[in-house]
Formats: C-alpha cells, structure tokens, sequence
C-alpha cells in the first residue's frame, strides 16, 4: 500500500460509512481493484480509518450530544446488542466473508430499500431523539446487527429499523449517524488492540492519510446524505446498490 491507496480508501470510507452502502464492501472491493494484498495490516487500515467519521459525526452534532441528557443511554442501549453478538460470534461472522455473499448481500440490501419506500406509509410517531424509547433504542440495535452480515449497510439497516418503527427520518437518520460512535468506536479500538503489532512507523503515516481524508469526506458525506435522503428518499441508493452488486459480479465472473 502506497499513500495514493491511503487516500482512495480514505475517499471511500468518508464517503461510504454514512451512506447506507456498507462501507466496509466498498473498501473491501476497492482494495480488490487497487489490487492491494490482503494483509493483516490492510484489514486493521480498514477498520481503523472508519474511527474518523465519528469525529465527523461529533464535530456535527456535538450539540444534540451535550444537551441531550439521556441520548448516550439510549445510544449503549442501542450499541448493546451487536457489541453482545459481535463479540459471541465475531470469528463466525468473519468466516462468512466472500465476494459473492458480499455481492448477494448488497444486492439484497438495495431490493429492499426500493421496496420498503414503495410500501411504507410514510407515517411517523417519534418527530424528535429524545421522544426515542429504550425498547425502540433496543430494537434499533438489533436492526444493526443484521449489518454484521458481510455486505449489509450498518446505517442503511439502522435507518429503515428506526423508520420501520415509527422514527420519522430525519430522526432515524441522526439516530444512526449519532450510533456509529459506540458502535465503530468500539469495533475500531479492539481491532487496533488486535492488530497492534502488524503496525509500525511507517503504517503509522498511511494511517494519517487515510485517516485525515476519511474524516474530511465523512463531514461532506453527512451533510449531502441528510439533503438527498430529505429530497429524494432512499430509491436512488436502492438502485446503486443494485447495479453496483450486479456490475462487480460480471468482473468477477470475467
């Protein structure tokens, strides 16, 4: 991995954590096509870099996280269930990784977006974070565990749970945004405790860059995604997701 690799992949994380794509595929099949060796290293480089979208996420939001007296509750109530089934079945969740199940899983992911906007009512109870229950925090968390599933969008899968249960979505979106601080916080520290020794100087420096950039393009990210989302709903991502899984599965049949 050279620095131009640091950057595109902090390009795409930025871009990518947010957007409910799965960011983890993305980076995943973006090394594929820089053709980068998959070491120890560039799995850790690959984990560690989406701690810099939370920072996105704090610079934005730092408000609704100091006035909110009850939001990080709900948010480790929210966090609870996949750190509790990660950590149960962590190295069975990463036995299940392969391009094809990645490209089904995307694939299935933006089928049911276009079908949830086509069906849904669009009626929503909950208009605001702090009228969020604990049991629809809990419930949210368990949404976001189906995102262990190699492929699958955390945010996306956080999103449509909180809309599915009455979340209007601006909230649900802020709600999941807000979530990826436990969550990728949690998920990045103990990959970095795992990972320490694969790391030097050296790494060190393309783990700047890919960091600095992710978290430049996960600022710019939050801001476009509350836009597009608010204007044109989830289809457009739906049917990305699609072409995407559909495109990367005629490369790897060639």
């Amino acid at each position: 991995m050279d620095y131009f690799d640091s950057f595109i992949l902090g390009v795409v994380e930025g871009i990518t954590e947010f957007l409910p794509v799965s960011s983890t595929a993305h980076l995943v099949l973006t090394s594929q096509l820089l053709q980068l060796q998959q070491d120890e290293f560039l799995k850790s480089f690959e984990i560690i870099i989406q701690i810099a979208p939370i920072f996105s996420v704090m610079l934005l939001f730092w408000k609704r996280l100091v006035q909110s007296s009850d939001i990080w509750l709900k948010l480790f109530t929210s966090f609870f269930p996949t750190g509790v089934i990660g950590f149960l079945f962590n190295d069975y969740i990463e036995s299940l990784f392969s391009t094809s199940s990645t490209l089904f899983w995307i694939a299935i992911t933006g089928i049911l977006f276009i079908l949830f906007e086509l069906l849904h009512s669009g009626n929503f109870a909950v208009e605001d974070e702090k009228d969020i229950t604990y049991k629809q925090a809990f419930t949210i968390g368990l949404f976001q565990s189906i995102a262990l599933i190699p492929g699958v969008s955390r945010s996306g899968a956080t999103i449509l749970g909180a809309m599915a249960l009455g979340i209007s979505r601006e909230v649900a979106m802020r709600f999941s945004f807000l979530l990826a601080i436990p969550t990728m916080g949690v998920a990045s520290l103990y990959t970095l405790w795992k990972s320490r020794e694969s790391i030097n100087i050296e790494n060190l420096e393309l783990l700047g860059v890919g960091f600095f950039i992710s978290f430049i393009f996960g600022v710019v990210a939050i801001k476009t995604f509350l836009h597009i989302v608010s204007k044109y709903r989830f289809i457009p991502f739906g049917i990305y997701l699609i072409l995407t899984a559909s495109i990367f599965w005629l490369l790897e049949e060639k």
